[in-house]
């Protein structure tokens, strides 16, 4: 049975190393455990809506100690932008967001989906992501989310939670890991690796996104579906590595070659850019922010569908 710790103040004072040991891209609960009471370490939660994952009650009613929240889908990590959906805001609104959360340039964030999904774990590769663009690596991903570090009996919090002093973040825009739609054509058209995360019936043209003009995919590009290597054990789903690189290097991807990953909105397509960049080794990994929302809004441009073949976005409309 699980421990519950109920604290007013949603502060907690636990012995520990002095200060965050720089960790991996992915760390498990058992390293999050002993971390736990390092000087500057944070650790975020942002379980939402998404896959069942929860809200603010339900992170005060359980959650890691001493962690603190952000809803991934309220908060204000993506914008709807010239009529493309989840779009990455202005480096401004970020710094405000992440200072406002008490982070500041020299914490190492550990990044708690719910744990509870494939598109959860999306979540928090797209809030890893968005550090990492905005030139922050001390940034990891607990692996399992809250789900998993709950199933395995790590303590757990609960009570209200009194919201964090802000403070001041800088960001730099790292544009070498966000690629633009004419990048995204560039590569194409230099036939470049273009990687879509989304789920084979996406890719082959077979469902279509509300977000999007048209089914199908950008011509030349490979499918490595997001969710193929999360898999769930005991309730709480975790990402595993060895599949992955497996994967990999069946479908015939260098990763040493510049590479694109990209799904519908740039959700599915984090934890694309993730696996590929942060675990699979990957050395010039870009995500594609607009994706197929802004990739179909031109009548111009083609798409590739399994029973169609190529053709302009306009014409498959007409």
């Amino acid at each position: 049975m699980r421990r519950i710790l109920f604290l007013a103040a949603g502060a907690l004072a636990i012995a520990g190393p002095a200060h965050a040991m720089h960790p991996s891209p992915l760390v498990e609960a058992e390293w999050l455990d002993q971390q736990l009471g390092s000087d500057d370490l944070v650790v975020l939660d942002v379980r939402s809506s998404i896959d069942d994952g929860g809200d603010r009650d339900t992170f005060e009613a359980a959650r890691i100690p001493g962690s603190r929240y952000s809803n991934y889908t309220d908060a204000g990590w993506r914008e709807d932008r010239d009529e493309v959906a989840g779009l990455l805001p202005d480096v401004e609104d970020l710094e405000a967001l992440i200072g406002g959360l008490g982070i500041g340039n020299d914490d190492t964030v550990v990044i708690v989906p719910a744990g509870t999904g494939p598109t959860d774990f999306g979540s928090a590769a797209r809030v890893y992501w968005t550090f990492k663009v905005l030139g922050h690596d001390e940034v990891t991903i607990l692996n399992g989310g809250f789900a998993g570090w709950e199933q395995q009996g790590y303590e757990v919090a609960g009570g209200p939670v009194v919201d964090t002093e802000a403070v001041s973040f800088e960001g730099t825009l790292r544009e070498s890991l966000l690629a633009t739609t004419e990048e995204v054509e560039a590569a194409r058209q230099a036939e470049e690796q273009l990687v879509d995360a989304r789920p084979p019936a996406f890719f082959t043209g077979e469902t279509q996104s509300p977000a999007t003009r048209a089914p199908g995919t950008i011509p030349g590009s490979v499918n490595l579906p997001h969710d193929s290597h999360l898999v769930e054990q005991h309730g709480a789903y975790y990402l595993k590595p060895e599949g992955l690189k497996a994967h990999i290097d069946e479908l015939g991807l260098d990763r040493e070659a510049p590479t694109v990953a990209f799904c519908n909105t740039g959700h599915w397509a984090a934890s694309g850019w993730f696996q590929l960049s942060e675990v699979g080794g990957f050395e010039n990994a870009t995500m594609y922010d607009g994706s197929m929302a802004e990739w179909t809004a031109s009548d111009s441009r083609p798409v590739r569908l399994a029973d169609r073949g190529t053709l302009a976005v306009g014409k498959l409309l007409e």
